[in-house]
């Protein structure tokens, strides 16, 4: 497989994500390469109800309003409860191969669903543990992959956002499948 490089930042609301992203789009970056991730809520009640309809979600909760309107523009999405971090949604890309990673019951150390597909893509391990304890504080996470100077001009229109902690993770390739360690 071709290397790619990955842009990931992180921020601690959703407003200056979903700013980020519509700059995002606005520039003309192709969204299948991105994704979004974070809690679908934060709320006292426990109740929390998820709908998905073809392309649309709804949800009831804080960021109901952040998490459909990017729905529809990130491609494909989904819902997990992770042990510890709770209930996190994942639009875009990752999101695909977070299904394929649990249906193949991808494990890597102690980490996530989430985590262990990170560390697939090929991103250390130690920046995940990171990405994981930002998105257990409620933080937002805005991931692209692509060529080297697609993700050098994505990582430009991030940093404009005022993100927590903007990394890159340059010629990266996925992991073989022998290589994952297990639980």
């Amino acid at each position: 497989m071709t290397p790619y490089d990955v842009v990931i930042a992180v921020f601690d609301d959703h407003h200056n994500a979903d700013a980020a992203v519509r700059k995002l789009i606005d520039g003309g970056f192709d969204m299948k390469n991105f994704s979004v991730i974070g809690k679908g809520y934060h709320t006292e009640e426990k109740i929390v109800g998820l709908y998905t309809v073809g392309d649309r979600m709804k949800m009831w909760g804080k960021y109901g309003a952040f998490w459909g309107g990017l729905w529809g523009l990130l491609m494909g999405g989904v819902f997990l409860t992770i042990p510890v971090l709770g209930p996190v949604v994942v639009l875009g890309h990752l999101a695909v191969m977070i299904v394929s990673a649990v249906e193949g019951a991808v494990v890597v150390g102690a980490l996530s669903a989430l985590g262990a597909t990170l560390v697939h893509m090929g991103l250390p391990k130690d920046s995940v543990i990171h990405y994981e304890a930002a998105i257990k504080a409620d933080g937002f996470i805005v991931m692209g992959h692509g060529t080297p100077d697609e993700m050098a001009r994505a990582k430009a229109v991030l940093a404009l956002h005022q993100p927590t902690r903007l990394d890159s993770h340059e010629g990266l390739t996925p992991a073989e499948p022998s290589t994952h360690e297990t639980a």
